[in-house]
This record gives structure tokens, C-alpha cells and sequence, in this order.
């Protein structure tokens, strides 16, 4: 018998250390090859680890939350014949694999389900590996994998098993999804038609709710760690919170003649039938903030507080919050300020479904100037939007309500008419934009906006 020692490998360009999100094995289990051991996250992505060897695990490294540093061991295997050493750290990782790219660093307001986020990531958890997990000591418990319901067990196994058998994936993946009742044949793999690990997990969140549960019915208590994505979120909001000084202004919109435009603009897409999706009020709102970022530069900034520096960018890269099974994404329309309408709305629904299935880049996921952050349906009567460092502002439409309003006709007589009507929130860093400022922005994107026709004459 012989023993492998699997060291943390170099997973990206500059990445020191790495978080154990999950583990997927714990001491005493037998791994074969390509089986996955567990989920690394650093700040540009989550890393799947897959076993290099078959054996037996015999020592672990750390429990979910801590911090590793690379070239450290993560698994000590038990093998048949002589043991063998893992390359060196330094060397390629054949067996790490990209799960999910991340912004640099997620920054999210956790009672939001649609914040949008984008901030510099906080100073990194300690510099030297956990103690090393001797099989003598207490051994961490593996992550409990998501099971699907019984009906919905009963429904996957009682499909044809022809479809899956041609579905492109590695032994242990096909096993666990058996295990788990799956046909492979309903996955949807993230890149090059083959199912992974990662995959199952996207399918498992999509598809194994518990369902309802009755009102009355009393809950478990429980403590959960606060780890991953996560932790990242509660770590840059504090720091958000504590280093910039917020001011938020919030003011109504009367948008009953942009919404008849957008219905107009909709209905004749339908007619033409020339695939262009549909547009909602974010491509709007989006093609008012570029027209003004001109006369309004101080909002489009980040502000470097330890150099005193506030860069000011001429290209408007705005970030877009989307809600994954993983978390909050925040996929950046780059050179917004280029894009027609149509354009915003096909780039909005493309890097939305891109954050969601986990096939976005890195740089689709970071460098954003100012942020805009919608609830939709969900948005309130105003909201206090958290600023993404190292921005200084961020924009926050509300929900749409129907209100009696008066109007000044042509012929100069007041009349009371039903009128749609919107607010919009903006928070901003005071050390670098003024109450001025904020206000004059407010007022020229409500000009804009009350008025269709000048807005899309731009």
C-alpha cells in the first residue's frame, strides 16, 4: 500500500490561497479516479477538485470555511502499490476544473434578491494553512448532497435509460447521478456537451425543492456557517458600510408615455417577427444614464481611498444584478453606451442566463463603473441602495404604481388623470459627489425619461 498526497494546485495567476466551500468525501471513504473531492473557491471563480488516483481518503485538510494556502496538502489517499508524491504546486492542475467564474468580488445587500453587485474583494483570511487533519482526530463531515423528492425520483428513474446512456459524462458522474435518481438526459451541460459534477448541482437546485410546506408547521432550528459566496457578500457590505459615507436621494418618475412608447416598440417587434427580444424598462433607463453620464462624470468613478485618487471612466461598463442557484452575479454590459435599445435588452438577457448556468467569463463578471440594481416585481416603494466599492454611485429603479395625479393639459386647464408612476433611488459616496450633483442627475434623467420621444431622438 502507498500513500498520494494531493497539495492544493495552482489554480489561477496570482491566487495564493483558496476557501474549502465543500467537502465531498471524508476520511475512511473510498474515491476512485475523476471522482470530486471538494469545492475550492478563490476570488475569481470556484474551483471543482477531482481526485487524481483511486484509494482510500486517510487524511483531510481543514472543514468547510477555512482557508488553505496553494501547495499545501488537501487529501492524503491510500493506493495500491508504492505511494507517490503530487506534482509540485507550481505545476499545471490537471484535476481542478472551473465550476462557476465570479466577479473579483461579490458584493451584495443580503436582504436583496435582484442587489447588484460589484466591489473590490476584502483582504484575504489567514496567510498560513489550517492545522492538518490527522485521521486520529474528530473527521469532518462531508457536505450532505441535495437529494430530489420521492415523486420526483420515481418520474427520472422511469425514463428511458437509452437517452442517457448517450449523454456525454465521466463514470462518477453517471453514479451519482443514478444514485440520485437523475436522467442524464434532462441535464443541460454549461460548455462542450459533456455533464459534469456541476452541472448535477445547477439541476438539483432547479428541481429538488422540498415543495410547500403548510402554514403552522414548525421549522427546525439550525446554524449555518457562513461561508463561500457568502461570506465574500457579508464582508464586502461591511466594508462598503464602513469606509463610505452614503447619501441616498430618491425621486418620482411619471413614466405613463415611456411605457406606452415601450408597448409600441414591443408590438411592432411582434409583428415584424425579427427576434429581437422584448423590452422592459431597464433598456430605457439604461440609454438615459449613458446620454447624461457626459455632463454628470463624477458618477461614473471609482474612488481609490487609501491613494486619494478618483478615476473618472469616459466608457460606461454598467453592472447588472442576476439571481443564480449558486447566488448573486453581477454580469457587466461593457461599453453600454454604444448599444441601442435592443442591444441592452439582448446583452441583459445573455449574460443573465450566462451568470445562471455558470458559463460566464471572468472579465463579463468585473470591472463594472456604476451600478444599476432592480427588484423588479419585488421593488418597493423606494429603496437605500448599498454602493459597490470602489464605485461611487448606484441607481435603483422601483416599482411601477398606478396613481390619480394632476396634469396640465394643452390648453393650460389642470385635470385629474391616472398616471404610472415610478421611483427611482440612488445612493452616492459624498467624499466624491455632492448632494448638487446627485440631485441635478435626478432631475435631467427625469426630463429625459417623462420624455420618450427626446430620449429616443438621442
Amino acid at each position: 500500500m502507498g500513500k498520494y498526497t494531493f497539495r492544493l494546485p495552482d489554480i489561477g495567476e496570482g491566487i495564493a490561497e483558496a476557501e474549502i466551500v465543500a467537502w465531498h468525501v471524508k476520511i475512511g471513504d473510498m474515491v476512485e479516479e475523476d471522482d470530486r473531492i471538494a469545492d475550492m473557491m478563490t476570488d475569481k471563480a470556484t474551483v471543482e477538485m477531482e481526485s487524481p488516483v483511486s484509494g482510500k481518503v486517510i487524511d483531510v485538510a481543514g472543514a468547510a470555511g477555512d482557508v488553505i494556502a496553494i501547495g499545501s496538502p488537501l487529501v492524503v489517499i491510500e493506493t495500491e502499490g508504492e505511494g507517490e508524491e503530487a506534482a509540485p504546486a507550481s505545476a499545471p492542475a490537471p484535476k481542478a476544473k472551473v465550476v462557476t467564474e465570479r466577479i473579483e468580488a461579490e458584493n451584495s445587500d443580503a436582504s436583496d434578491a435582484d442587489r447588484a453587485i460589484a466591489a473590490d474583494p476584502a483582504p484575504s483570511q489567514p496567510s498560513s494553512p489550517p492545522p492538518f487533519v490527522s485521521s486520529e482526530v474528530e473527521t469532518p463531515r462531508a457536505a450532505p448532497e441535495p437529494r430530489v423528492s420521492t415523486s420526483s425520483t420515481r418520474t427520472e428513474a422511469s425514463a428511458p435509460a437509452q437517452a442517457s446512456a448517450k449523454v456525454l459524462a465521466s463514470p462518477a458522474v453517471r453514479k451519482r447521478a443514478q444514485d440520485l435518481g437523475i436522467d442524464l438526459g434532462e441535464v443541460r451541460p454549461a460548455e462542450d456537451g459533456r455533464v459534469r459534477h456541476a452541472d448535477l448541482d445547477q439541476f438539483l437546485a432547479y428541481n429538488a425543492a422540498g415543495g410547500f410546506q403548510p402554514a403552522g408547521r414548525k421549522g427546525l432550528d439550525e446554524q449555518v456557517r457562513v461561508i463561500g459566496l457568502r461570506r465574500r457578500i457579508a464582508e464586502n457590505m461591511a466594508a462598503s458600510k464602513r469606509n463610505i459615507p452614503h447619501f441616498s436621494y430618491v425621486e418620482e418618475y411619471d413614466v405613463t408615455a415611456l411605457e406606452e412608447a415601450r408597448t409600441q416598440l414591443n408590438a411592432a417587434r411582434g409583428a415584424n417577427n425579427d427576434g429581437r427580444p422584448k423590452l422592459t424598462m431597464l433598456p430605457f433607463l439604461i440609454t438615459a444614464i449613458c446620454r447624461l453620464i457626459p455632463e454628470f462624470p463624477m458618477l461614473n468613478a471609482h474612488y481609490d481611498d487609501e491613494a486619494g485618487v478618483v478615476s473618472r471612466y469616459g466608457a460606461v461598463h454598467l453592472g447588472m444584478a442576476a439571481q443564480t442557484p449558486g447566488g448573486l452575479m453581477v454580469p457587466v454590459i461593457r461599453d453600454a453606451q454604444d448599444r441601442n435599445l435592443w442591444q441592452l435588452a439582448h446583452e441583459i438577457g445573455r449574460l443573465a442566463q450566462a451568470a445562471r448556468d455558470g458559463s460566464a467569463k471572468s472579465s463579463e463578471l468585473s470591472g463594472s463603473t456604476i451600478t444599476l440594481t432592480s427588484l423588479g416585481l419585488l421593488g418597493g416603494v423606494a429603496t437605500t441602495p448599498v454602493i459597490n466599492r470602489p464605485e461611487v454611485a448606484i441607481i435603483g429603479p422601483n416599482r411601477i404604481v398606478e396613481r390619480p395625479m394632476f396634469v396640465t393639459g394643452a390648453d393650460g386647464q389642470e385635470r385629474v388623470e391616472k398616471r404610472k408612476l415610478m421611483n427611482i433611488s440612488m445612493s452616492c459616496d459624498h467624499r466624491v459627489v455632492d448632494g448638487w450633483d446627485a440631485a441635478s442627475f435626478a432631475q435631467a434623467l427625469k426630463r429625459l425619461l417623462e420624455a420618450p420621444a427626446v430620449l429616443l431622438a438621442g
